[in-house]
């Protein structure tokens, strides 16, 4: 062949060139082909949810109370001060929802309306229905012969059960709660409604009333405490002011001052000292000198001075006995300071003795003081605390109030009819439409030429109907009677194809194979054989499989002369050659041969044999094995002018046509078209596809 070239890139079906992709107008297209069947689904879930819902389906009653939370407080007394309200905040609703849920509150209204001994709640008390899976079952794993249950265990199993049947909702942006109760009894699920709502109401009274009794006990408690912590700290006063000779923090304060001008006294003295003995050394200093001036003028003395004066003009004795008296006085100044400043600092020493000690009883005094001041304080606010306690028991008001009574209901809530129907119908819809794209995925078979070119990259140049002939024998004479029918018709189809692939080099010899067995290539040749010698051309039809020589079922021709006594030369051609009327053209069988087919195929001779073929004949039809089987198809497509590749409807793989068609291009052999064959118009219908075959198939007279 010329131009053999393997599928391009863009020839790749989508399945090797971009997996993953939805095709939403497909997949709308594949559910439109399966409409009848969606359509079934659904008018069977239409049945069977009508059937529920109007036999099976036991109806239910629901009835409605409202609950709402008081925002607003009007008391007489400061309840707050024992047990606060509640706030009614998003958490306090949510609470207050689970509140009403709570078991122990179920458990309450459980026994107030006796619902352990009602069927509808007890399970244990309703009849024996005989027969059931769950009893099955219970008997299967050893289940059967339990103990009987507990009273407890019953009373729990009840409680279980009611507070499915009942459901607390908030009303939004609200402080309202609605109370929801089912039941098969329309009394029994208002009685519900209703009971839940007045224990709710008084559990909250019981719950605040329980608080202040117990409030009650622990401050009587705690008060009798604190009177008898109070009056031991009274005591520790008065036995400390007894024992101990307290001033008050004014004298106190008093002292400090004293203390304060002795100390400052203290400092003056000191410097007086300081001053006398400088006097001092100055005298001593000025009287080593020897010098009567000097000394006069250091003594600052006026009776010094005038001596001074009387001695110049006689004896010094007087001036001498003066100055030793102004030394003595201001060594007697000195000797005074020092006895001065020893007074003050023991003065001192016993006054910061005293301050220290009055200091420390006065801040022991405070402090048993306050201890005192403190138990009395916490005793009042305890004693004032028992004293409204006490009076607010049998006071306490709920927290909730009932807004309105559930109302007996006089129609069943349940089974909703409308929308379980309407339900059923969508599922029914969506259970069909998932069964169709289910089958449609799952399929790996061909059922549209289209699917066929897109998988493989190859164009279809033929879709063959199923012949409608019991034997093989009635084939050719199928198509001879009715030269109009949809099959007769499709051959014509493919011969034009066919013989319009390729203008420039029509093709003579033409090839037809498939992947496995029984696609419906040997029907096809035979037909294609038919139709091009109906147009007066001298047509040679060749069997090309050795193995198997399938054309003993379509003619009588047994024990005949083929191909292999041609090639070895042991027959001439035109004797082992046979012009057959049904067809209408030549026919050349295969024979039983020891030696290998693909060889022979392979050999000079076979392509000698077909060049003169071509001189002798107008087409030349070769009906070749199948690819995956044996590889005689891959050796003759490289002699010939145009591959038909067969592929059965709805039968063979995906995988198998890639790998036949792979095996082709291994080689270097492309194929020309491929022909979808055997294809049923019941099988079409049956799969959604008769809005587009059957307007083709109804064109044609059968």
């Amino acid at each position: 062949m010329k131009d053999i070239t393997p599928a391009s890139d863009a020839t790749r079906p989508p399945s090797e060139a971009g997996e993953g992709e939805i095709n939403l107008g497909e997949l709308l297209r594949t559910l439109w082909r399966g409409k009848l069947w969606i359509a079934l689904a659904a008018g069977i879930a239409f049945v069977l949810g009508g059937y529920y819902a109007f036999v099976m389906a036991t109806p239910i009653y629901r009835a409605h109370s409202v609950v709402m939370l008081e925002s607003r407080k009007e008391q007489v007394l400061d309840m707050e001060s024992v047990m606060s309200g509640l706030s009614g905040d998003q958490a306090t609703i949510n609470t207050e929802v689970e509140v009403i849920r709570a078991r122990g509150l179920i458990e309450k209204l459980v026994k107030q309306l006796d619902l352990v001994n009602d069927p509808e709640f007890n399970y244990r008390l309703r009849p024996d229905e005989g027969f059931s899976l769950g009893g099955l079952i219970g008997a299967v794993l050893g289940r059967g012969e339990a103990s009987a249950p507990r009273e407890r265990e019953i009373l729990d199993s009840v409680i279980d059960e009611v507070r499915n049947r009942i459901s607390v909702s908030n009303v939004r942006q609200s402080y309202v709660f609605r109370i929801t109760a089912e039941s098969e009894d329309p009394e029994m699920a208002a009685a519900l409604a209703n009971t839940l709502a007045d224990l709710y109401i008084l559990d909250q009274i019981e719950v605040k009333f329980a608080a202040t009794e117990k409030a009650t006990q622990w401050l009587s408690a705690r008060v009798g405490e604190l009177q008898a912590d109070l009056e031991d700290a009274q005591a520790a006063v008065k036995e400390f002011n007894a024992g101990t000779d307290l001033i008050s923090p004014e004298a106190l304060a008093a002292l400090n001052r004293q203390l304060k001008e002795s100390r400052d006294r203290l400092r003056a003295t000191q410097d007086s000292r300081a001053a006398a003995a400088a006097r001092v050394a100055e005298l001593e200093a000025a009287q080593a000198t020897g010098d009567p001036e000097t000394m006069a003028e250091v003594a600052r003395d006026a009776t010094l001075t005038r001596l001074l004066r009387m001695m110049e003009e006689g004896d010094r004795t007087a001036f001498d006995a003066r100055f030793r008296q102004v030394l003595e006085r201001a060594e007697l100044d000195v000797t005074r300071a020092e006895n001065q400043i020893a007074a003050l600092e023991g003065s001192i020493t016993t006054q910061e003795k005293q301050i220290a000690e009055q200091s420390a009883d006065l801040v022991t005094l405070q402090q048993f003081e306050r201890e005192a001041e403190a138990s009395r304080l916490i005793y009042e606010s305890f004693l004032n605390r028992l004293k409204e306690t006490s009076i607010q028991q049998g006071i306490q008001q709920a927290d909730s109030r009932v807004l309105s009574q559930a109302v007996i209901p006089l129609s069943p809530s349940e089974p909703r009819k409308m929308v379980i129907l309407a339900l059923s119908l969508i599922l029914g819809a969506l259970a069909g439409a998932a069964l169709v794209l289910a089958r449609e995925f799952a399929q790996n078979t061909f059922r549209l030429a289209e699917d066929l070119e897109a998988r493989t990259g190859y164009p279809v140049l033929g879709q063959i109907p199923a012949i409608p002939a019991r034997r093989r024998r009635n084939v050719l004479k199928y198509l001879s009677e009715k030269p109009t029918s949809a099959a007769a018709e499709a051959i014509r189809n493919l011969r034009t194809s066919v013989l319009l692939s390729d203008l420039d080099h029509p093709p003579q010899i033409i090839m037809s194979t498939s992947s496995v067995p029984g696609e419906g290539k040997t029907t096809q040749s035979l037909a294609l054989a038919q139709n091009l010698s109906g147009m007066g051309k001298n047509v040679l039809l060749i069997e090309g499989d050795m193995r198997r020589r399938i054309f003993a079922e379509y003619f009588d021709i047994t024990d005949r002369k083929g191909m292999m006594s041609v090639l070895s030369g042991d027959a001439p051609f035109d004797s082992a050659v046979v012009h057959e009327p049904t067809l209408g053209a030549d026919l050349l069988v295969a024979e039983r041969t020891k030696a290998n087919a693909a060889d022979v195929f392979s050999s000079d001779r076979f392509s000698d044999f077909l060049k003169g073929l071509r001189e002798r004949y107008d087409y030349i039809i070769i009906d070749t094995p199948p690819v995956l089987a044996v590889p005689d198809a891959r050796v003759i497509g490289q002699l010939v002018d145009a591959i038909l590749y067969t592929v059965k409807w709805d039968s063979t793989s995906q995988r198998q046509v890639r790998e036949g068609l792979r095996s082709l291009e291994g080689v270097n052999v492309r194929v020309s078209g491929l022909v979808l064959g055997q294809i049923s118009a019941r099988g079409m219908k049956r799969y959604g596809y008769g809005d587009s075959y059957g307007a083709y198939n109804s064109y044609y007279d059968n």
